[in-house]
């Protein structure tokens, strides 16, 4: 097995639920920064997303049977726009061409999301996996061309190519835009058409990429949790501050979120705008797999996670952990 992206949260997550499947020999990972957690069997390699030549020598050497590429930078959660489209691009180019090479390889799994459907005015509102895909945002894009590259190389090299459309994906330490901005003491959300959307919880969104590896899977599937919630309905659940907007003070409201350290990507507008779900039964039938979490009860876990506040001292102020 071969985790690209096994230093970011959910790789490294993915990582550890693999170590413990009895059917899983060798693991070997590539990522720009090392594992968050433990890892006890894994061989990691510190590989920028620029180094092709270095990707391709690892993966080819390793010769993998199964790879997961989860190589992707979702936009303002570890990199601005730019960097997030370029390290993406040149993470998917390496690794997925690398993977065509090895002549063990028998099945590869990619990460995508719901932002792939796009959220235009003829858009379904609850797609499944035959939706035409017409991304409206840049990770959507991002995402489609993600897709586009790997469905290329299975059909070249005959090989199984899952590729999970994820929900949003919130946990404990996940670098997430939606979940900066839902934390902060005062939330924007939309007045005209506050739209529910759904949400996936990081360790339920790794048990999806285990199964789909140990089933080979060869088509898309939605990873969703059960339920929906609306910005306004979250905001109030996490007893924060609601500030109604209509259209024209989204970009005001933007800007003052990016300087206070939550910046609000198209795809997350689009989101509280006009709503993200999707039809999640396909993953009970091809993977045997069903979310711990609902949807709801992921969002109470993003307001339950510690947080830092300030502490008032004999000296002064102070940053303590809550």
């Amino acid at each position: 097995m071969l985790v690209s992206g096994m230093g970011g949260e959910l790789g490294s997550l993915v990582a550890a639920k693999l170590e413990n499947e009895p059917w899983v020999g060798s693991l070997v990972g590539i990522d720009v920064d090392p594992p968050r957690r433990r890892l006890r069997l894994a061989e990691f390699h510190l590989l920028q997303p620029s180094q092709r030549e270095r990707i391709v020598e690892v993966v080819t050497k390793f010769n993998p049977h199964v790879v997961i590429n989860l190589s992707v930078w979702e936009p303002d959660a570890r990199a601005g726009l730019a960097h997030a489209r370029q390290f993406t691009a040149d993470a998917t180019t390496a690794v997925i061409g690398a993977a065509a090479e090895c002549p063990a390889l028998e099945g590869m799994v990619v990460r995508s999301g719901l932002e792939v459907y796009g959220r235009g005015r003829n858009s379904p509102t609850r797609p499944d996996e035959t939706a035409v895909l017409h991304p409206t945002s840049e990770y959507g894009k991002m995402l489609a061309e993600i897709e586009r590259q790997a469905r290329a190389v299975g059909r070249r090299v005959k090989i199984a190519v899952g590729k999970l459309r994820l929900a949003p994906v919130l946990g404990k330490h996940v670098p997430s835009p939606l979940g900066r901005v839902l934390r902060q003491p005062v939330v924007p959300f939309s007045a005209l058409a506050d739209a529910p959307f759904a949400v996936i919880e990081d360790g339920d969104a790794a048990t999806a990429f285990v199964a789909a590896a140990h089933g080979r899977l060869d088509e898309p599937v939605n990873i969703v949790a059960p339920g929906a919630i609306t910005a306004l309905q979250a905001i109030l659940r996490g007893h924060r501050v609601p500030l109604a907007l209509v259209g024209p003070e989204w970009w005001l409201a933007g800007k003052l979120s990016h300087m206070v350290g939550a910046p609000i990507p198209d795809h997350v507008v689009e989101l509280m705008h006009r709503g993200r779900l999707a039809d999640g039964a396909k993953a009970g039938e091809l993977l045997g797999f069903a979310p711990k979490l609902t949807t709801p009860e992921v969002i109470d876990h993003l307001y339950a996670w510690e947080s830092v506040v300030r502490i008032g001292s004999v000296g002064g102020e102070i940053e303590g952990v809550a």
